[in-house]
Formats: C-alpha cells, sequence, structure tokens
C-alpha cells in the first residue's frame, strides 16, 4: 500500500475509492554512482519514505531505479530530487500510465457488404467504455476488440454489433490461452448438465466451463500445464454412469461453418431468382418477338391490363420482396445508424423499376385508354446479377485466406500415444486425436508421419523436414535432447517426443494466429476507400435523381427530338431508367475490398514463403524501404562464433589459462562467452564439467565480464573494458587485436589481477549468401548500412567482404536506435534487420524491422517482419512481395475507380445523344457485381507471386 500525506485520509474508505480512481504510473530512473547492494538499499529507502510510492527495485547492474507510484501524492520531479539527496545522479528515462488488464475477443460478423457497413460497426464499439480499440475487417469479415473485462463484456460488445443490424459470432474471448470444444452424446438433462459442470470445474486447472444443452457442446478454458482434453472426456464418461460420451467437438462449427452456410444462401437465393426472373425476361425481351405467344401475352385481363403485364407483376413480386429481403434489411440497419451502404442503392434502383411498374399496372387496370410500360423484368434481373456477383465474391475472398487454412492442415489428424511403467518402459500405445495431446505427453512418430506438437526428442534419432514451418529445405538432424516443430514430417527413424506447447501455444497455433492479426490490420492506404465510401453512396443518390430531373426536363420541355425515345417508352420512363442505371452501376463494394483483399493474400503468401508479415502497415511501409540496416552477429553472420586461436603473453598452462576464463564467462548469455566456455569444455574433454565458482560477477553491457575466481581478478572483454577497468595494454596485445580484427575475428582480451594475459580470437562467419544479398539490394536501388556492437576493425572487415560501405562499429543498443533516427531524419524509410535483445530498440524504431527468426522472442516480438528461415535473401522477398502488393492495390484502386467515374457518366446517358448507346438498369446492375469480382479476382493473381529470379539462381549455386 502506498504512504498518503497528512490530511489525505479524510476517511478509509475515501482513500480506497481515490486509490482505485487513482491510475499508477510507472516511471524508469537512470542512477549514477551505484557500486553495491548498500547502495540500492539506501536508494530504495528514500524513495519508499515519499507518500504515495507503491513500490519501488534498484537494478544496480544496469543503474537504473523503476518506481511505481500515484501522481496526484507524489511527481517524478520529487523521486528524482530524492535520489540526488541520497548522493546519486538520477535522471528520467521514460514513464507509462501502468497497462490495465486488457483482453482482445474475436467476432465474426454476417451481413458487411462494402466499408460504409465495417465503418458502421467499427464506430459504434470505439463509442463503447472499456473498448480500447476496434478493428473490423470487410475482407474476413471479422472484427478484433482489445477491451477491459472489468468494464465491458463479450455478449454487451455483441449486443452493440446487433444493434448496428449485424450478426456477431463469437470467435474467441481472449480470456484463455487454452479452450478446448466438447461434443456430447447423450441425454443432457438439468441434473446431469449440473454434475458434469460441477465435476469439470473441480478438477486443478480448469478455469471456466460453459455447455450448450441445444448443440450438446461443452466448452472448457483450462490451463494446459495442469490438465487436458482427456481428462475432461474421462471426468464425463464417468459422471454420467455410462449415458455420456464426450469427443472433440468437429472443426468447422466456427466461421469456415457460417462461411460455408453464407455461400449455400446465397447460392440458393441466386436460384430461386433465377426460377421466377427467366419467366420474366422471356415476356418482356424475347416472347414479344414471337408472333403466337406476342398475341396471347398481349391479350387484355381487365381494362388495358395484359397477361403479360399479370404475369410478370406476380413473378417479380417474390424476388423483389422475398428473395431481396436481405437488401430491404441492410438498407434499414444502415439508414438506421445515419450511413448508406450498397444496400440503400439496390433497394432505391430495384424500389423506384418496381413501384413505377406497379403503378403502371395499376393504372393500365383502371384505365381503358392508359398505355404504359413496366420495368419489372429490370428490378428482378437487377437483384439476380447481384446475388449471382455476391456469391461469386464470397467464393473469391475465400480463396484470400487459404494460406491460413494451409497451414492449420499441417497438423497430423491422428498421434500415437506411449504409456510408461515405472522402469520407463513402453508397456501401451494408443492411436488418439491429435487434439487430445496434453502436455508432457509422449508421441511416437513413425518414419514419414507429421510431428503431433511442439516437445523434444527423449529417444532414437532422425532427420525431420521443417521447410513447411521455417523454410529450411534440408532436413534436419535430431537426436535426443533436441527440440522439434509440430506439423513437420520426420523423414527415416522414429522418434519419441515429449509434449512442451499444446494447443493454442504450439508454434504452429502462433504462427497461424500472427497470420490472422495481419490479415485484420489495416493498412493505412485503406483510409483513403474509408474517406471516399462516406460520401460515396450519398453522392451517388444525388447524382441519379439529378440525372432523372434532366433528362425528365429536358424530355418535357422538347430539348431533345422525340425520335431519340423508344418506341416501347415515353419520355418519363426515359428519365427514370438512366436514374436507375445510375444507382446501381455505382459500387462501393470495389473500393472496399482493393486493400483488403490483397493485404490477405500477400500476407498469405509471405507466410508460404516463410516471410510473416504483421499487418498492412508493415507491408505498406516496407515497399518503401530504401536504407536496410544490418546488425552483425546473426543476421550478416552465422551466429555460432568459434575460437580459433588463443596467444599468451604470460607462461602458463592453457588448461589453467581457461579455467579461469570460463568460470567467469560461464555466467554470461552473450554468444561469444557461450563460445569460449564450449572451446574450453573440448579441451578439457569434459561435457559436464564444473568450473570454480565464480564471485562479484558483473556484467558491462556490450564490454564483457568482471569477476574473482580464486582469489584472482578476471577480468574479460574487450580494450575499452580494460581501459575503464584501469588496465594497462601492452603493445603486444594491440598487435594481436590488430591481426585478429584484420581477418574479421574478434579479439578477447583476459587480464588476471590487473595484468592483460592473454588474447582470445573468435570468428564468426559470414552467412554464405550475405556478399550478394548486398549486391541484390544495392541493384534495388536500397542502400545497405551495418550496425554492430563489435569493434571497428572487425567490423570494418565483415563490412568490406560483403560490400557495406557504411559502418558503425562499438554501438550501444540505445545508440543503434539512435542511427535508425538520424538515417529517418535524412529522408530514408528505414529497415533494421536483427537478432538479438540489444536489436530490439532499433527494431522498434525503424520504418520496418526485420526478425531473423532464430533470434530471441523479444527481437522476434518487437520485429514488423519474421523471416522464419534465418536466410538473409528473404530481406529481398520481403521488400519485394511488399512492392507487388502494393502495385496489385495500386491496380484494384485504378480499376474501382476508374470503374465508377467512367460507368456513371455512361449509365447518366452521356453517350446517348451522339451514339444512342444506353446502358440499361440490368446491366448496370452486372457491372456492379463484376466489379468487386473483378477486384478480388486481382488481388487473387498474388497467389501467383515468385521470389525475383536471382535468389533462385543464388540457392542453386548455394546448393552447388
Amino acid at each position: 500500500m502506498p504512504k498518503y500525506p497528512k490530511g489525505a485520509k479524510a476517511s478509509a474508505a475515501a482513500v480506497q475509492e481515490e486509490e482505485e480512481e487513482e491510475e499508477e504510473k510507472v516511471a524508469l530512473f537512470s542512477v549514477l554512482g551505484m557500486t553495491c547492494a548498500a547502495c540500492a538499499g539506501s536508494v530504495e529507502k528514500a524513495i519508499k519514505r515519499l507518500p504515495g510510492i507503491h513500490d519501488a527495485a534498484v537494478d544496480v547492474l544496469n543503474d537504473r531505479v523503476q518506481v511505481i507510484f500515484y501522481p496526484a501524492f507524489v511527481s517524478e520531479d520529487t523521486i528524482r530530487e530524492t535520489i540526488e539527496d541520497v548522493g546519486f545522479e538520477a535522471a528520467l528515462i521514460k514513464e507509462v500510465v501502468k497497462e490495465k488488464p486488457t483482453l482482445i475477443c474475436r467476432l465474426h460478423i454476417k451481413g458487411m457488404t462494402c466499408t460504409s457497413c465495417s465503418s458502421t460497426i467499427e464506430s459504434a464499439l470505439q463509442a463503447v467504455a472499456g473498448v480500447q480499440k476496434a478493428l473490423v475487417a470487410l475482407a474476413t469479415e471479422e472484427a478484433e476488440i482489445c477491451y477491459d473485462p472489468k468494464l465491458v463484456s463479450t455478449a454487451q460488445l455483441m449486443e452493440v454489433v446487433a444493434d448496428t443490424g449485424f450478426e456477431a459470432i463469437l470467435i474467441t474471448t481472449g480470456e484463455d490461452r487454452n479452450r478446448v470444444e466438447l461434443k456430447v452424446d447423450g441425454e443432457l438433462g438439468g441434473r446431469s448438465m449440473s454434475m458434469v459442470k460441477n465435476s469439470l470445474q473441480a478438477l486443478p486447472g480448469v478455469e471456466d466451463v460453459n455447455i450448450d444443452p441445444v448443440l450438446h457442446k461443452i466448452s472448457v478454458a483450462y490451463k494446459s500445464d495442469q490438465t487436458g482434453p482427456r481428462n475432461f472426456i474421462e471426468i464425463i464418461g464417468s459422471t454420467g454412469s455410462g449415458r455420456l460420451r464426450a469427443s472433440i467437438y468437429p472443426e468447422g462449427g466456427g466461421r469456415e461453418l457460417h462461411k460455408r452456410e453464407e455461400i449455400k444462401q446465397y447460392y440458393r437465393s441466386f436460384l430461386w431468382s433465377l426460377v421466377f426472373t427467366i419467366p420474366v425476361f422471356l415476356t418482356s425481351m424475347v416472347f414479344m418477338y414471337i408472333p403466337g405467344i406476342k398475341y396471347g401475352l398481349d391479350k387484355k385481363v381487365v381494362n388495358m391490363l395484359s397477361i403479360g403485364e399479370l404475369l410478370r407483376w406476380i413473378l417479380s413480386t417474390p424476388v423483389q420482396f422475398i428473395i431481396g429481403r436481405r437488401f430491404y434489411t441492410g438498407a434499414y440497419k444502415a439508414l438506421r445508424h445515419g450511413s448508406a451502404n450498397m444496400d440503400v442503392l439496390v433497394a432505391l434502383g430495384t424500389n423506384a423499376a418496381y413501384f413505377y411498374s406497379l403503378y403502371s399496372v395499376l393504372r393500365a387496370a383502371t384505365s381503358q385508354n392508359f398505355k404504359g410500360t413496366d420495368f419489372f423484368e429490370t428490378s428482378s434481373m437487377l437483384i439476380s446479377f447481384i446475388l449471382l456477383g455476391k456469391y461469386l465474391e464470397i467464393l473469391a475472398k475465400g480463396k484470400t485466406s487459404e494460406a491460413i487454412a494451409k497451414l492449420m492442415d499441417l497438423a497430423p489428424e491422428t498421434a500415437t500415444l506411449l504409456t510408461y511403467d515405472n522402469d520407463r518402459n513402453v508397456i501401451n500405445e494408443k492411436e488418439i486425436d491429435s487434439r487430445l495431446i496434453q502436455k508432457n505427453d509422449v508421441i511416437k512418430v513413425m518414419p514419414g508421419g507429421k510431428v503431433a506438437s511442439d516437445g523434444f526428442v527423449i529417444w532414437g534419432q532422425s532427420y525431420v523436414n521443417e521447410s513447411m514451418i521455417t523454410g529450411e529445405s534440408r532436413p534436419v538432424g535430431k537426436r535426443k535432447g533436441d527440440a522439434v516443430i509440430g506439423g513437420t514430417v520426420n523423414e527415416n527413424g522414429v522418434l519419441h517426443v515429449q509434449a512442451t506447447h499444446v494447443g493454442s501455444e504450439s508454434a504452429l497455433s502462433q504462427i497461424v494466429r500472427l497470420v490472422e492479426s495481419a490479415q485484420m490490420a489495416k493498412a493505412p492506404v485503406q483510409k483513403f476507400a474509408d474517406r471516399i465510401s462516406k460520401y460515396f453512396v450519398p453522392l451517388v443518390i444525388i447524382l441519379a435523381l439529378f440525372t432523372w430531373l434532366a433528362w425528365f426536363l429536358a424530355g418535357k420541355f422538347s430539348s431533345y427530338p422525340k425520335s431519340w425515345i423508344p418506341s416501347s417508352m415515353d419520355s418519363f420512363e426515359l428519365a427514370l431508367q438512366f436514374g436507375i442505371s445510375v444507382m446501381v452501376i455505382a459500387c462501393p463494394c470495389a473500393l472496399g475490398l482493393a486493400t483488403p483483399t490483397a493485404v490477405m493474400v500477400g500476407t498469405g503468401v509471405g507466410a508460404s514463403q516463410g516471410v510473416l508479415i504483421k499487418g498492412g502497415q508493415a507491408l505498406e511501409s516496407a515497399h518503401k524501404v530504401d536504407c536496410v540496416v544490418f546488425d552483425k552477429t546473426g543476421t550478416l553472420t552465422t551466429g555460432k562464433p568459434v575460437v580459433v586461436s588463443t596467444r599468451l603473453l604470460k607462461h602458463m598452462l592453457l588448461l589453467d589459462f581457461y579455467e579461469y576464463v570460463s568460470a567467469a564467462e560461464v555466467n554470461s548469455e552473450h554468444p561469444l562467452a557461450k563460445a569460449i566456455v564450449q572451446y574450453a569444455k573440448k579441451l578439457i574433454e569434459e561435457e559436464n564439467h564444473v568450473w570454480p565458482e565464480a564471485q562479484g560477477f558483473i556484467s558491462v553491457t556490450g564490454h564483457g565480464v568482471k569477476a574473482t575466481v580464486k582469489n584472482k581478478e578476471i577480468v574479460v572483454g574487450n580494450k575499452i573494458l580494460m581501459v575503464e577497468s584501469g588496465i594497462h595494454v601492452p603493445v603486444a596485445a594491440l598487435d594481436i587485436l590488430a591481426e585478429a580484427e584484420e581477418m574479421a575475428q574478434t579479439g578477447i582480451m583476459v587480464s588476471m589481477d590487473g595484468e592483460v594475459v592473454g588474447i582470445i580470437a573468435i570468428s564468426d562467419p559470414l552467412k554464405p549468401n550475405a556478399e550478394d544479398v548486398i549486391s541484390l539490394l544495392r541493384s534495388m536501388e536500397v542502400k545497405s548500412i551495418m550496425v554492430t556492437g563489435d569493434n571497428w576493425g572487425t567490423a570494418n572487415a565483415i563490412a568490406k567482404e560483403v560490400g557495406i560501405d557504411t559502418v558503425v562499429a562499438e554501438a550501444k543498443p540505445e545508440q543503434k536506435a539512435q542511427k535508425v533516427k538520424e538515417l529517418q531524419m535524412s529522408g530514408l524509410t528505414v529497415a533494421m534487420v536483427g537478432d538479438g535483445i540489444n536489436d530490439s530498440p532499433a527494431l522498434v524504431s525503424a520504418d520496418v524491422g526485420m526478425a531473423i527468426g532464430t533470434g530471441t522472442d523479444i527481437a522476434v516480438e518487437a520485429a514488423d517482419i519474421v523471416l522464419m528461415k534465418s536466410n538473409l535473401e528473404d530481406v529481398i522477398t520481403a521488400i519485394d512481395l511488399s512492392r507487388k502488393t502494393f502495385f496489385r492495390i495500386h491496380m484494384n484502386y485504378i480499376w474501382a475507380l476508374g470503374y465508377n467515374i467512367m460507368g456513371i457518366p455512361v449509365a447518366a446517358g452521356v453517350l446517348f445523344p451522339s451514339a444512342r448507346f444506353r446502358l440499361p438498369p440490368w446491366v448496370a446492375g452486372a457491372a456492379m457485381a463484376a466489379s468487386s469480382v473483378s477486384v478480388v479476382c486481382c488481388s487473387l493473381l498474388l497467389k501467383n507471386y515468385e521470389r525475383p529470379k536471382k535468389l533462385d539462381t543464388l540457392r542453386e549455386i548455394l546448393v552447388e
């Protein structure tokens, strides 16, 4: 609990309420001068004495203090002054509001037709208290909502969507990482439901249980390290006295089922509309030219009402009001919320044709001399063509997300579960559904079979093909202790694999989730379409009314010859046809689909190539990249440094030398430290050798380590660390360092008790294609720069070898980020390629951060693009793919805008005076339906993407 100043405690309840309302803040201070635990203790005590301090943590090694406080009672300046009063120099690094617990839920939304629909839903969700961010994707028909569960529930979010006039189906609440849905066979009565629920909730690790008695479905949220689906199935079976049986709920019960149902609905609607529309079309456009049939259709029923008109009225009415009901409901919902969409245009256009025709029929039935023309074929054919267009559009949109389906299909359907006795002997093998695998299960993988879950090998050895996950074409050798990835293929030997990550925690699930999130995220260029869609429909309605009025007045005042008017209609009807054509040819859908469909296909293609692009923002930035900043270790080099030579400056045994050095370095996580320890183990020929205890270990970031080993002060690191530690560096040591650096090696100095006793030369080999990749980037007019924490000599040698002209060496993490910012300020669009924790600030600062797939989790998390194969050539693939995707987006916009800009004037009749060319409303409707389909198909052409041919040539050279 924080301390409060005097007078703040009006009452305990008031204080508690104020504390809940007041947001905590977290401030990070740099504190210089702390040398030991006593210094840290004095700083911590002084801060905690201040009022309004919740907690304070002091990090002596990194000279930092993190303070959690309530700004109503204490400020950052007061905390800084308090630290300085203790005797240390302090500066505020950063301050953030402590994040509230947030969840991300996903909803499938049915009924959206254009960007106006998605914008309406997005605005409604953003207005809800507790919703921090809402994204609605038209192409995927999904919403992703970041919300505070304390303020709003998923049920309320679904109600908000329903209030806007659309149906929402919950995909995930985001409350748990593992959720399984079980199908129950048997009678689920009230008593048995209660028993099942209580029994499941009593299991350790079960967080939530929901039962749907109608669908016979039980949904269980759980912690995978404590329980799993097999336990639930057993409990359900035993609870129902054998009357209940549970199994995994069939896949496709979610989004895919709804997608298939939507396709079926449009298909059925289109077929039924054809049943009525074809006769209407024949009676109005074909039979009128066949004398015998024409005579029968022209026969009068009542006054001037003919059999043909009556038939067309009867047949077109169900098309207009039953089959076309979806357009009425969609238009009503849109207008109710102050927006207008495609449904509004279709409803207005078809209503104008239908009700004018109805007026004509009623006048003919009540008059003995009225001669009018009906347009029933216009309304019914319009609806039929639009339904066909929507059906084809949904089919095409389904193909844009095939990449996710292919990824999910990598997981095998079944797995062989092994049971062991107490002596670790296999006593039973059982084939189970792969979704029933639980953490720590042991799975048998046969040659040619797929690995069912992430885990590690406990028995056997084999080669595993990981190309479908990592993109690495060569099979990777696996033996006891090696990690394997679910979905990969075992080549030859038998493996026993212990599961470590199951369900949504697996690498495959995380890749799928990343690709899904990428397809949800909007590219900034999408804002262009969103802005247009706000005004598009109202503007089209105004243009349609103006077109009708202009032609009607022109006819009324005989501004054009009567010979222009077709024999089957008068000037009013001609004007009406032009107005309806304008209304139905305009297509907001094509504009709305231009960007998201291309982004969906582009990110999917990227995933299949081993390039994971995290959304439209990354894709848009990548196509502008004209400067790439490379880290050295693990990026340009293999990241697997090895000791190549050791030079001693003092008479001592090499084994003794490495005994001291390894005792200090074994505590470090740096790759160079690991290389030294590994080399020492080989020298001693003991894999599990116990090194002497190192006391007072200190890691100096970017420079080296210090420790006391067997009463000797050991310092291992670069020249800067030696100088800062007051250690004299002899000329002989400097010469050895220079020699190593000239050969692109890193020289590590070792001092004992203040005297340099030896130098270890470490080489990190270049990746075989590094030079060619830099050359290819140069041919693409992309500048390459290397920024590294290594010394200048090694950095220059590596840069010279790969062909990089600009080098920044001995750079700390914050200096790497600063260099990126300098490049950005000079007008360059910068991509940063790195793999380590020290690259994370630069990855975040860059316009596009690219993380090598084998890098640290922090680097991968900070990046915009993840290169799964760890191949440098994928930097080129990522840039090239983004350029091709944005070329496709621009083509989509040119088509969508060009179609509307050219189509609307033609529909309005600009060619009619000169060429007598007129676009009937049903043709305009067909063109409108075709435009959105053509945009989706244009995006689908990206599925044929091929990497630059130069990269394939490069790979062939490497294989040879």
